[in-house]
């Protein structure tokens, strides 16, 4: 494709493909209680569910990294083999597995292959939408939070088959998805081939004032989201055991929650536009760090609808910053390691989630957990302070 003349699909379809694909992100949560069914004696599933797909994802992201995949091979075709083989690898966990360990290795390697869909379909906007690029990455990232809640609803409405059928419909999504990438999207007008791996030409971004507190600042995030994520259906449910009139449906409060923030993440995007996107993602992750410290008025509320305006606002300004900073990342990152920079900084992230996951469900065995959400709000606050230092 020659010049910056960009087809008007171009977004929608990135858009799109990549809400497909990420529907496998927590396939394997919305059918949590069904599958500790075949596992009864697994007191730490969910936790090491999730756990597996982050570590699966930080080695993918990894590998991608060091040999700079995304930014030496097309991306498109790196979206479209990497969805086609999470969609398979997701179709493990509805085999009669023996062992709990070839369970957690089917969510691992699911976890592997979605680092060549979420970072290679930031970096293939990147390709498109050099000016802009937060408004774009805002549309993106709402579509990766749209994903990550679309299993909960699945879960909703197919509540009467059996919950193989969760699995069939997110493997059957991402196969879509990575069809249409391969087919409607070429390689961008401001794509650069990049070099081979240099690991101190990607660190030499921290150098840069503007990249290294993007990435803090994203760091601090991370700590936050996806413990809260994980843990969202054990907050609707602990309402309910602690509520006996309340029959939350847990899997479709789940799914608002989450999605709320795919929408967030859009009007972030467009606000960055106005108002910048480096202060409009320390708004949002202040207010994100807020909703951490105030968690336990709200969880200890005795009215239903207080709580659920809470967790509304929590999952709003909890993934309202994501693009932002990664739309940061990108402007400040070394041009022909775009690709490998945003997958090296996500790579970095996902094993934060995977420390904070642990830590929490760790220590809500000895501590109240309606103070337990209290310590997400430490990464907000590491985030916001470092993209309020002076250079």
């Amino acid at each position: 494709m020659s010049g910056t003349k960009k087809p008007n699909y171009i977004l929608p379809i990135i858009v799109i493909a990549q809400f497909l694909c990420t529907s496998l992100w927590f396939a394997g949560n919305a059918v949590l209680p069904d599958i500790v069914k075949n596992f009864p004696t697994e007191t730490n599933l969910l936790a090491n569910l999730i756990s597996m797909v982050q570590f699966g994802f930080i080695s993918g992201t990894l590998v991608f990294a060091f040999f700079a995949i995304s930014d030496i091979f097309s991306p498109s075709k790196v979206f479209f083999i990497c969805g086609i083989a999470a969609a398979l690898f997701n179709l493990g966990v509805c085999l009669e597995l023996p062992d709990v360990r070839l369970l957690l290795l089917f969510r691992f390697l699911t976890g592997f292959m979605l680092a060549g869909i979420y970072p290679v379909g930031m970096k293939i906007a990147s390709d498109y939408f050099k000016d802009g690029l937060g408004k774009s990455l805002g549309f993106l990232v709402g579509a990766l939070v749209f994903g990550t809640a679309f299993p909960h609803l699945l879960k909703t409405f197919t509540a009467s088959f059996p919950w193989q059928y969760v699995i069939f419909a997110t493997s059957a999504l991402s196969l879509t998805g990575a069809i249409a990438i391969l087919l409607l999207v070429p390689n961008g007008p401001f794509r650069t081939v990049g070099q081979k791996f240099d690991f101190r030409s990607c660190l030499s971004g921290f150098k840069n004032p503007g990249f290294r507190s993007a990435a803090f600042g994203y760091f601090g995030h991370m700590w936050e989201l996806y413990t809260f994520w994980a843990f969202l259906p054990g907050m609707l449910l602990l309402y309910n055991s602690k509520h006996p009139g309340q029959t939350l449906n847990i899997p479709l409060l789940s799914f608002l929650v989450i999605a709320s923030g795919g929408l967030s993440c859009m009007i972030g995007g467009v606000l960055s536009q106005k108002f910048g996107a480096k202060r409009i993602a320390t708004l949002t992750l202040a207010i994100s760090g807020l909703c951490c410290l105030l968690s336990p008025v709200f969880l200890f509320s005795g009215s239903v609808y207080p709580f659920l305006i809470f967790l509304f606002c929590w999952g709003l300004a909890g993934t309202a910053d994501s693009p932002l900073f990664s739309s940061l990342i990108a402007k400040h990152a070394p041009e022909s390691l775009r690709g490998t920079s945003l997958t090296l900084v996500n790579c970095i992230g996902f094993a934060i989630t995977i420390i904070s996951i642990q830590v929490i469900n760790l220590l809500a065995k000895e501590i109240n957990s309606h103070y337990i959400y209290m310590l997400l709000a430490i990464g907000p606050i590491l985030g916001i302070w470092a993209l309020l230092k002076k250079a």
